[in-house]
């Protein structure tokens, strides 16, 4: 059975869900606890400037039912925009029914028509061999690159065990 899917661009009135998504994505992929407060205010941001991102929903019986966040990164080797999308998440129930697909195959539409466009990116939880899977199926390929940050915010904080409790190291050593 072939499932309705519509694709739309976020509103402020979608705010609560998109930080409730991002809550659950951060909980299940990292084991991390978001403080909403300031990932509503980045939701916000974003959708207030376009330039800071745009959140993509999917509905089902006009249902928010899965979401991504598309950024843009200028590449001067290529002299055009890579799309990075982030924030994926789909509700339990609806996993395995091509939500996901349809918000990707929406983006890369999207993309392909934008002469500017250079590709589509998107980084993915090291262990979230699941989510690697469908990526490649749907023809993404692993790149020779990793990610590195410097976080200058307070990183969120872990529900899972403390890394550090069973071990005789602690920070300072």
């Amino acid at each position: 059975m072939i499932i309705p899917v519509r694709i739309r661009r976020a509103t402020n009135g979608d705010v609560a869900t998109i930080v409730g998504f991002n809550a659950q994505l951060a909980q299940e992929t990292e084991g991390l606890a978001l403080n909403r407060e300031m990932a509503r205010r980045g939701v916000e941001d974003a959708l207030a400037d376009s330039a800071k991102g745009s959140y993509w929903l999917a509905e089902v019986h006009g249902a928010v039912v899965g979401q991504l966040l598309v950024t843009t990164e200028w590449s001067d080797w290529r002299d055009g925009y890579f799309w990075w999308i982030q924030s994926v998440f789909v509700r339990k129930e609806w996993r395995g029914r091509g939500i996901f697909q349809a918000l990707f195959d929406f983006i890369r539409e999207q993309a392909a028509e934008h002469q500017e466009v250079c590709g589509v990116r998107l980084y993915v939880e090291s262990a979230n061999a699941r989510a690697k899977q469908i990526y490649e199926h749907l023809g993404m390929e692993r790149t020779h690159y990793e990610v590195y940050e410097m976080d200058f915010r307070k990183r969120p904080q872990r529900v899972s065990k403390d890394l550090f409790a069973s071990s005789r190291l602690s920070l300072r050593d």
